[in-house]
């Protein structure tokens, strides 16, 4: 399993995926790691670490993307950066079996369109983000960004694509599959919405049990939830932008009275708990299903552990054969068009 990690592309780069490439390795017996970046400056975070040298690379990309380029530009200019560097080798290296990148958004999805191309029959690859649920189970939103614009024809491939990802990556059979409205009726919903629910419907081995409003998002009612990429970027931001402030709520009332921090000095151990469940880092990155190779991508601000379960993710999705699912699966729908 050889795996690229980009380490230029996140606010806490390199020292992030550096110490989550060492950890992978104690992880992952059968893992190969080629990190991407200026070679110099890798070599010196891994100064003192101890790894196994014949499982890890480096390959020398010394440009680094901006924040505020234009993805097609990174795309045709910036071939030596440690992002593009990683997206030409996937595609030219037939060993390569994936990479992880918490770099630009666009350029990513752009870089992978375009370099990489689709599973045949993928009309568009979509995001699936993954967050915890109150049963303790995890839904997947897809898609969460890449696609603003949508049809009904592209909201049932998110919903086969997503499926089997949640199934065969983390084991959750017959996955429950939503489609994401303004109410859980039928007829809810505009004229896309309506003629994706007929679809799924009709989706042959597609666990579908409806639409969903988007406060039941982690009640564990769902394992999939299938969206636009506007409304499933907005559906996700807001959850995790919700539990993190209302985390700072609770905090903040605690120390508002003794009474209140002689009660959670009792209940440390379950607010320590709590906050571990809510922490995103602790879920990965949003996989980009329908690639014609394995793509995740993290969140800017990954630390350690993200980029860690990122790598997970990107094992995982390799380890299962989830690609050629995809391209089996698809194929009985080749009457879609773009």
């Amino acid at each position: 399993m050889r795996i690229l990690l980009d380490c230029f592309g996140g606010d806490r780069c390199p020292k992030a995926p550096v110490e989550a490439a060492v950890k992978a390795l104690e992880e992952f017996g059968d893992l190969e790691l080629l990190l991407t970046g200026d070679k110099d400056v890798l070599e010196r975070e891994l100064e003192g670490k101890v790894y196994d040298k014949a499982r890890l690379h480096l390959v020398h990309a010394p440009q680094v993307i901006g924040c505020h380029e234009k993805p097609t530009d990174v795309v045709r200019l910036k071939k030596d950066s440690s992002m593009m560097k990683a997206i030409i080798m996937l595609r030219d290296d037939d060993s390569v079996d994936g990479m992880v990148s918490a770099g630009s958004t666009g350029a990513l999805v752009t870089g992978a369109l375009v370099r990489l191309g689709r599973i045949p029959g993928v009309i568009r690859p979509a995001f699936c983000p993954i967050l915890p649920t109150m049963d303790g189970s995890l839904v997947g939103i897809c898609d969460s960004g890449a696609n603003v614009t949508v049809t009904s024809a592209h909201l049932r491939q998110f919903a086969i694509m997503a499926s089997l990802y949640m199934q065969n990556v983390y084991g959750i059979e017959r996955p429950r599959t939503a489609l994401l409205n303004v109410g859980v009726e039928k007829e809810k919903g505009d004229e896309i919405r309506q003629e994706a629910y007929g679809l799924l419907q009709d989706t042959e081995g597609l666990n579908f049990v409806g639409n969903m409003e988007s406060r039941d998002l982690l009640s564990g009612k769902y394992h999939v939830v299938v969206a636009d990429g506007f409304s499933g970027n907005v559906l996700v931001k807001t959850t995790e932008g919700t539990a993190l402030e209302l985390l700072k709520k609770i905090k903040k009332d605690i120390f508002s009275r003794t009474i209140y921090k002689l009660g959670a000095l009792l209940m440390k151990r379950m607010f320590k708990e709590e906050k571990e469940f809510m922490n995103y880092q602790n879920y990965g990155g949003s996989v980009l299903l329908g690639t014609s190779k394995v793509v995740v991508k993290g969140h800017g601000s990954s630390n350690a552990t993200a980029f860690l379960r990122c790598i997970e993710q990107a094992y995982r999705m390799k380890k299962s054969g989830l690609n050629e699912m995809i391209g089996a699966e698809i194929a009985k729908y080749e009457h879609y068009e773009d």
